[in-house]
């Protein structure tokens, strides 16, 4: 009887530990789940996050454009010229020759560096210098001989400053004399070199 209670005992004792062991297994909780009342996903995080204000990049001065320097005098300039071109006299010359006398180069050389420094900003302005000569000889020799008096004039004034490329040769030979008389003293007057704006 006590041996039948024993072996009782000990049946009741296998089987309650094996159950609890099993029920120990089975009745493990899973991990619980991440908190989903506060989660919200990056995207939509992003799409709700106020943006941030971008700063707007600062626009460069505006700087006014460098002044033009004008390529021609206005009139008050030209005024001046001509005032300068006034001053200088005529460069004269002897019968049949174009080579400069002293006086000649004195008259030419006279305000010369004045008016090279006023021509000289004005890269498109031009004086012409003119040959002239007196009533004697043909069109065509005239022509010739005024050309000739025209140029070495224009080399001298270039010599003195007056830039070279805005000094211009024109030739008038006999025909444009400033006295009309048939002697020596009229023709002397007419044997010439003489500066002027060009168009004028």
């Amino acid at each position: 009887m006590k041996s039948r209670y024993l072996t009782c005992a000990a049946v009741s004792v296998v089987c309650l530990g094996l159950g609890g062991c099993k029920k120990k297994v089975a009745s493990a909780p899973p991990p619980p789940p991440p908190p989903v009342a506060n989660y919200t996903a990056p995207s939509t995080q992003a799409a709700n996050r106020p943006a941030a204000a971008t700063p707007t990049p600062a626009r460069p001065r505006a700087e006014a454009p460098p002044p033009t320097t004008p390529r021609t005098p206005d009139a008050a300039t030209r005024a001046q010229i001509q005032d300068l071109l006034n001053r200088i006299q005529d460069a004269y010359f002897d019968y049949d020759k174009h080579t400069l006398r002293p006086d000649a180069e004195t008259a030419l050389k006279s305000d010369a560096q004045t008016l090279a420094e006023i021509i000289r900003q004005y890269p498109d302005f031009k004086l012409t210098v003119e040959g002239h000569c007196d009533e004697r000889g043909s069109e065509e020799y005239n022509l010739a001989l005024g050309d000739a008096r025209s140029k070495q004039a224009k080399e001298y004034l270039a010599g003195l400053g007056l830039p070279n490329n805005q000094l211009k040769e024109l030739s008038y030979g006999k025909d444009r004399p400033v006295c009309t008389e048939h002697d020596e003293a009229c023709w002397q007057k007419n044997r010439r070199a003489h500066i002027t704006q060009e168009g004028q």
